[in-house]
């Protein structure tokens, strides 16, 4: 796969030039073992970040990425093994040091204040004070407008709004701002899967930052599970395993089969391959179904078969599954299950009726984050474990258990906090609550965003065996090649409509998107047409 031209560099958006000779300083790590208690979570690592380059750090979650990143940033000290700064080595004892170094890190999830602006957000701890320590709010105005206008934010980033008004996108720019401001400048920043909530423009947007900080030779660490993200940006690649750095590869001269080969340690090239076992019995019929957000929605889903659902940002997928689910109104139309009206507005009628959803955001809508991998597999059955008002614990165990062992969930016990799982063992357990309440449709939404890609080649085994034992499978995937390989039939949707639906063998990537701009092709090519 070929990379995009490095791009003309623009103003320099990283606080201004520094010295020639930091620019030329590599930071580097060798020989970095980290140790807590008894379990080694990276071992002698020794690896480069060259300035001007940006280097892609891929690997199977716990494969040690994050704690690297901690390493680099000064949140975790390496229990032996050296940073190595312009030829020397240094101690990164804590955050503060490491930013004093120019080492900066865009987290996966940004740490906005809610209560307090955009301006605040981005210079807190180091707001401008006047004489007697009071607040310099004019000083401060001035500063967010030269940094918005340096950084090329000032069209999309109001400085006033509060930090619980902001976009994913927007809170995560007041990342970046902050790891672009201040008096040092910035030799490596980490993004650390910046993309998961972004919207396709949004991307584009980053992709363009992230080459000018590059081009202005700031050494740039990007962690992602999305082939085709570090295909059109990295220039090598850095694949760790289970600790260990297994491999560095020059992003021009690899590909996706050999990536995964070092990432996993096996080869992935079936993970698509299933047996197609649906049936002529029809379990999911939607006529003309009509909400707030969707408009004259008809498909079927059969029993065994595998229906993917295709769409950019925006067409109204996830808000389908929600309206089927019973979470959102029905204004007209029809759902029926089995031949049953699926009640509009019911989210547990739904459920008993036999319809599961497994929603986009399964931390915010699917987990209780706080409770145990036990009581999150049980949530949806505890009427039948119970004997008279109390559930038999004895069986909650057992089915939580048994459900756990089936899915090969990566937990300590099954007490075990969901929220100290990966992101692809989280999205396990959302998969065994339905499992456990056996459903005849199961819905999933983006149902491996956020995971690596031997959790995914585990989460496609599951959906095949789901489909083999006969439940019928909506799946919404952002992904192309994931609906390529799971579905039976793909139904497109755009701004809220169906504009098509093509079977396995009619499905590619284009004949997808082309169906997914269906509106956009069509006014751009029609003579007259404006942009």
């Amino acid at each position: 796969m070929t990379k995009p031209p490095h791009p003309t560099a623009g103003p320099d958006p990283s606080g201004g030039p520094p010295d020639p000779a930091d620019r030329a300083a590599a930071i580097s790590i060798s020989g970095v073992t980290k140790q807590f208690g008894a379990v080694q979570a990276l071992g002698g690592i020794t690896l480069d970040f060259p300035p001007g380059q940006v280097t892609a750090l891929m690997g199977e979650n716990g494969a040690g990425k994050s704690t690297l990143l901690k390493i680099l940033t000064g949140d975790h000290q390496p229990t032996e093994g050296n940073i190595v700064l312009g030829g020397e080595s240094v101690t990164l004892d804590s955050p503060a040091r490491a930013r004093a170094a120019g080492i900066r890190i865009i987290p996966q999830e940004p740490e906005i204040i809610p209560h307090i602006s955009v301006a605040e957000n981005v210079y807190a701890g180091a707001l401008p004070r006047k004489s007697g320590r009071r607040f310099d709010r004019a000083e401060l105005r001035r500063r967010i407008d030269a940094d918005l206008a340096r950084l090329g934010f000032a069209d999309v980033l109001d400085p006033g709004l509060l930090g619980s008004q902001l976009t994913p996108a927007q809170r995560q720019l007041v990342e970046i701002m902050r790891a672009l401001t201040g008096t040092t400048a910035a030799r490596l920043i980490a993004f650390d899967e910046p993309t998961s909530s972004l919207a396709e423009h949004e991307v584009e947007a980053l992709f363009a930052l992230i080459r000018r900080l590059r081009d202005q030779g700031i050494a740039i660490v990007y962690v992602s599970h999305r082939m085709q993200e570090i295909f059109r940006l990295a220039d090598r690649i850095a694949v760790l395993r289970d600790g260990s750095l297994v491999g560095v590869q020059q992003a021009d001269t690899t590909d996706e089969s050999e990536l995964v080969r070092l990432m996993v340690g096996r080869d992935l090239s079936t993970m698509f391959v299933r047996q197609r076992v649906a049936t002529d019995r029809l379990v999911l019929d939607v006529r003309n179904l009509t909400t707030d957000d969707v408009t004259d929605i008809s498909l079927q889903v059969h029993a065994g078969e595998v229906v993917g659902l295709a769409g950019l940002i925006g067409a109204g997928r996830s808000e389908l599954a929600l309206a089927l689910a019973g979470d959102q109104p029905v204004h007209s139309g029809s759902a029926t299950l089995d031949g049953t009206p699926l009640p509009s507005g019911r989210p547990g009628a739904v459920i008993r009726a036999g319809l599961g959803l497994a929603p986009e955001e399964r931390k915010a809508q699917a987990l209780f984050l706080q409770q145990s991998v036990r009581a999150n597999i049980s949530l949806v059955v505890l009427g039948r474990l119970r004997r008279s008002r109390f559930v038999r614990r004895s069986a909650e165990r057992e089915l939580a258990q048994h459900y756990t062992d089936r899915l090969r969930v990566r937990t300590p016990t099954i007490d075990h906090e969901v929220r100290k799982l990966s992101g692809g063992n989280q999205q396990k357990v959302v998969l065994a609550r339905w499992l456990a309440r056996k459903p005849k449709v199961l819905i999933l939404d983006e149902p491996t965003r956020g995971i690596d890609v031997g959790a995914k080649a585990e989460i496609y085994q599951i959906i095949a065996d789901l489909a083999a034992e006969g439940v019928a499978l909506l799946v919404i995937s952002s992904e192309l090649t994931e609906l390529l390989g799971l579905a039976d039939r793909v139904v497109v949707m755009q701004e809220g409509r169906v504009t098509g639906e093509l079977t396995h063998d009619e499905a590619t990537e284009e004949s997808i998107l082309a169906l997914a701009m269906a509106d956009d092709i069509i006014s751009t090519s029609t003579p007259g047409a404006t942009s």
